[in-house]
């Protein structure tokens, strides 16, 4: 049950019950991509001189600078509150500031994630248990994913990261440009999240499963479904990279999947957790509302850093350079 849908039933059926007996570790998950889904929203809606000192780094945050005194000047007629609420804002974001390298320590920690889950689930620890059992006492008689779902949603999120450790560490170039420790602190709490939510809705098949009556069971339409999509969002995302590495530094990307989209990297990121979420649907639902959540918030937010990629290459190369071409979603966005 997600929080929308408790709330509704509180709020309608007039029931007074406390939202704490129903926050179970699925719930908490979803809550936090949700409220840093629109969080990041809520940056994205303000005026231009605070959004771009907020959402831009590396190679964009230079010209961002410039623009946003640009923006102030164009604004004139605001007043001095707003000026000064961007001198803060301005001060804010440049204290804190960490090199944009440390994006590794995402795929580290996401690697480290799977490795420690497996850990727990071999040795039956007590912090899966722990969390497994508070899972299923609220929500005893929800459908659950399977014990192989389970595997291979773990599979595929394993895969993810160390694809992308070895594309920071052998083929995306070094780079000098920061960002800010915000945006470094809530990639890491999203894949701490991210590494609970592949497996936190088969919380009863990890409690009830036995290793020696184990079997393996015929892949279901949802697994085939979303394994298929995730070889290809995989594999395409790695072309993507490896092309944008191959790049003059500050050149404009025409090939492949760029032709079409400005940002084809981050649609592959979406796919990769659309797949992963279709595969974890547990029994007679379409997917995982957990892993949903999860894609909520990566839409959002790429879509946002999207949205500031195409106004750089407008700025850095001209209008006519983009158009024609969608920013991350074929025919939508």
């Amino acid at each position: 049950m997600t929080a929308l849908a408790i709330w509704r039933k509180d709020y309608t059926e007039g029931l007074h019950v406390d939202f704490l007996d129903h926050l179970t570790p699925a719930l908490i998950c979803q809550l936090f991509f949700i409220l840093s889904a629109a969080a990041v929203l809520a940056v994205a809606f303000t005026p231009p001189s605070t959004r771009q000192l907020l959402i831009q780094y590396g190679a964009r945050s230079s010209s961002s600078a410039r623009n946003s005194h640009e923006a102030q000047r164009d604004h004139d007629d605001v007043g001095a509150k707003q000026d000064k609420f961007t001198r803060l804002i301005s001060c804010v974001t440049s204290v804190g500031n960490v090199p944009h390298s440390w994006f590794m320590h995402f795929y580290v920690l996401s690697i480290s994630s799977s490795v420690f889950w497996a850990f727990q689930f071999m040795c039956r620890g007590s912090i899966l248990n722990g969390i497994a059992k508070s899972q299923t006492a609220v929500s005893s008689a929800a459908a659950t994913m399977s014990i192989n779902q389970v595997f291979l949603t773990w599979l595929m999120m394993l895969m993810q990261g160390g694809r992308r450790l070895y594309e920071h560490l052998a083929i995306i170039r070094p780079s000098s440009s920061k960002m800010w420790v915000v945006h470094w602190l809530l990639g890491c709490a999203y894949y701490l999240c991210i590494g609970v939510s592949i497996w936190v809705e088969g919380s009863r098949s990890i409690l009830y499963y036995n290793r020696r009556f184990s079997h393996v069971e015929a892949p279901s339409l949802n697994e085939l479904v979303g394994l298929v999509l995730f070889l290809f969002g995989w594999s395409m995302q790695y072309r993507c990279h490896k092309y944008l590495s191959s790049l003059r530094k500050y050149s404009f990307p025409e090939e492949g999947m760029f032709r079409f989209l400005i940002c084809p990297h981050y649609t592959c990121e979406c796919l990769l957790y659309l797949s992963i979420a279709i595969t974890a649907a547990p029994k007679d639902q379409w997917y995982n509302q957990t892993l949903m959540c999860g894609l909520l918030f990566v839409s959002v937010n790429l879509g946002v850093t999207a949205r500031g990629t195409k106004t750089w290459y407008v700025e850095k190369f001209g209008t006519e350079k983009v158009e024609g071409r969608w920013l991350m979603i074929p025919l939508v966005y």
